[in-house]
């Protein structure tokens, strides 16, 4: 079956031209005047050995109330809803307008692949890109359908998202790997959160061999549940053993959740291989949750849990940003603040931050901790906007960015954390030079 591609955006943004010029032939009519193109066009593509079918559709108005405004929205959502890929078009000329934010914020719904196309660059004037970062759907692509320029490099984008295309199964619950060291409790707690016999359980470390999917439900939201091996030390697990193999597993299913839980033994001190895995966690820039589990078996006064805590931040000052829950998987205790963990992970993971906001903050972070400057160079930002999300993306735009140091973009991230609630989801943030061409 051929991957379809879909060309949306507001009236007037060039579509119909760029759909003209990737088909190689005047199928779709061009004109000034919105409205002209009103159903989907449908063509077939050829680049790099891909063959695909694309789609033009028109102007989209969400706003609009006519019968005709209305049927081609219509039209677009279908193009949307069937496309394996989104080409979304904006007026590099004209630049960010509402309409456009209207049209993202529809986009960001479909849980497609969108790639953010800047057209009527004639000139190839990339830094008129720069205010579409604020949409938050990645890095936008300059070109000029007309001239043509940048047309081909657009187009290997397209195709290089042929490869990664989600399935439809995948999309639809959350998914949340639960990993650990051997013997922590995991197999029990998805039993414990499914109510069933899932998973075999025993006090024998090792006896889940492989990811296991589990389907649960929780105040009508559905969730899909990866038991996993438990991950021991490398020195442990001998060279072509099934554990070696299993161990593969957990961490392709850390790749493949949307939120991993890290399940910790609560009644013994936190060893090397816990901080480890958590490492694991971290590098794969997953939201996660620390669950400290077997929370029944310790003895406890008003403060354990304050030391448990403070304990937690000394091992993983690497990821200060985790969020931890204390439970029972064999008794049940607590496990109401774990589903809670999942759900405000899930919020901050998908949190978009308006530019006005993180401009606020960069201000009042700046005034109390000047930039750094380095051989008499002053570093200046200019200003912060998001990128993306899942995990949120921040692109500072600075005047040099090889006077940015370590310290203080984690001092900048920091100072986004103490104003907005990221607990237990990894940030990323990424200079570039307002001057970039």
């Amino acid at each position: 079956m051929k991957h379809k591609v879909a060309i949306v955006g507001r009236p007037n943004v060039g579509k119909s031209t760029f759909f003209n010029r990737i088909i190689g032939r005047r199928l779709s009519i061009v004109q000034d005047e919105p409205g002209v193109t009103r159903d989907r066009i449908k063509a077939e593509c050829e680049w790099c050995g891909h063959v695909f079918d694309v789609y033009d559709t028109g102007g989209i108005d969400v706003k609009g109330e006519d019968v005709i405004t209305r049927g081609i929205l219509s039209q677009a959502r279908e193009a949307i809803k069937d496309a394996d890929v989104i080409v979304f078009m904006v007026d590099g000329r004209e630049g960010l307008t509402s309409a456009d934010e209207e049209v993202a914020s529809l986009l960001r719904k479909s849980k497609k692949p969108v790639i953010l196309t800047v057209n009527k660059l004639d000139n190839f004037e990339i830094e008129k890109t720069y205010e579409f970062y604020s949409l938050g759907l990645g890095e936008p692509v300059g070109i000029s359908a007309s001239q043509p320029k940048g047309i081909g490099d657009l187009l290997d984008i397209i195709v290089s998202n042929f490869n990664e295309k989600n399935e439809n199964a995948d999309t639809e619950n959350l998914k949340i790997a639960i990993v650990g060291k051997p013997n922590v409790g995991k197999s029990s707690l998805v039993n414990k959160l499914s109510g069933t016999n899932r998973v075999i359980v025993s006090d024998i470390a090792g006896t889940t061999r492989d990811a296991v999917d589990v389907e649960i439900e929780y105040k009508g939201e559905r969730f899909t549940l990866i038991d996993t091996a438990g991950l021991r030390r490398k020195r442990s697990v001998e060279a072509e053993t099934v554990e070696k193999f299993s161990n593969y597993r957990a961490i392709d299913s850390i790749e493949r959740a949307d939120i991993v839980l890290v399940v910790i033994d609560a009644s013994e001190p936190l060893s090397e291989q816990d901080v480890k895995i958590c490492g694991l966690v971290h590098e794969a820039n997953k939201p996660s949750i620390i669950v400290m589990n077997k929370w029944d078996k310790v003895a406890k006064d008003e403060k354990t849990m304050r030391e448990k805590e403070r304990l937690l931040n000394i091992d993983l000052a690497f990821m200060k940003y985790f969020k931890s829950v204390y439970i029972s998987a064999q008794t049940g205790a607590r496990l109401d603040t774990l589903f809670e963990a999942i759900l405000k992970v899930r919020e901050n993971n998908t949190r978009k931050l308006s530019t006005g906001t993180l401009n606020d903050i960069l201000e009042n972070a700046v005034i109390s901790t000047p930039a750094p400057s380095r051989a008499g160079k002053q570093l200046k930002i200019k200003y912060m906007t998001q990128t993306g999300i899942c995990p949120p993306n921040f692109v500072l735009f600075v005047n040099n960015k090889d006077l940015m140091t370590d310290s203080y973009a984690r001092f900048i991230e920091n100072s986004i954390r103490n104003a907005v609630d990221f607990s237990g989801t990894p940030i990323k943030i990424v200079c570039k030079n307002s001057s970039d061409k």
